[in-house]
């Protein structure tokens, strides 16, 4: 059921959907006012679509394939998180750098995950460029979304220890269990000061 006094949330995944579970469960617990109205991703095979339906959450892809322009690929997220009433925008390991489609649709209302601790390894493999470098401590940030990879303001981090025998994986793991504690902790953060954003400009509406 519908609760007008909870944000409403759009998510965009490519992959598992790790982090999406974390918080369609910190929704669906009331840990957080918010709901997830709508999950989009560019990949049919993404499990982070299976996540959706098992929740009865609308599970929608778009493949990029499908789009002669990554202007036109977003103009019909856009459209769709219109759709449903979207309030906020959380990526959540969707691979695809966000456009101005995207970013003027959504002033200030589009929030990612990344596993390092920003501004430190920013784009892909993050934590193998954390052991690269032989850092000591890494871990992860949400941050709004800007024109910039893995940039923008930052709305929290928390840090993860590396250990002397990590690996990509065992560092990986860590990190996500970080990430799934982190990102419901954003939301609540955006949540509590919603009211002093401007209303959006619904195409249509």
């Amino acid at each position: 059921m519908k609760n007008s006094t909870q944000l409403r949330l759009g998510i965009l995944a490519s992959g598992r959907g790790s982090n999406l579970q974390a918080i369609i469960d910190a929704c669906e617990l009331g840990r957080i006012a918010a709901q997830v109205t709508v999950i989009i991703s560019d990949q049919s095979d993404a499990k982070a679509l299976e996540r959706a339906k098992r929740h009865n959450i609308p599970a929608i892809c778009h493949e990029r394939s499908a789009f002669q322009s990554r202007e036109a690929h977003e103009a019909t997220i856009v459209e769709e998180l219109h759709r449903h009433g979207v309030e906020l925008v959380c990526l959540a390991g969707f691979m695809r750098i966000v456009g101005k489609t995207l970013l003027t649709a959504f002033p200030n209302r589009i929030i990612n995950i990344h596993p390092s601790l920003l501004p430190a390894f920013p784009g892909l493999k993050a934590q193998a460029q954390a052991l690269a470098a032989g850092v000591t401590t890494t871990g992860c940030t949400v941050h709004f979304v800007d024109d910039k990879v893995d940039h923008g303001p930052i709305i929290l981090q928390a840090e993860v220890p590396v250990l002397p025998n990590d690996t990509v994986e065992t560092l990986s793991a860590r990190i996500l269990n970080e990430e799934h504690r982190l990102y419901p902790q954003a939301i609540k953060i955006f949540i509590e000061n919603f009211a002093l954003l401007p209303p959006l400009k619904i195409r249509g509406g």
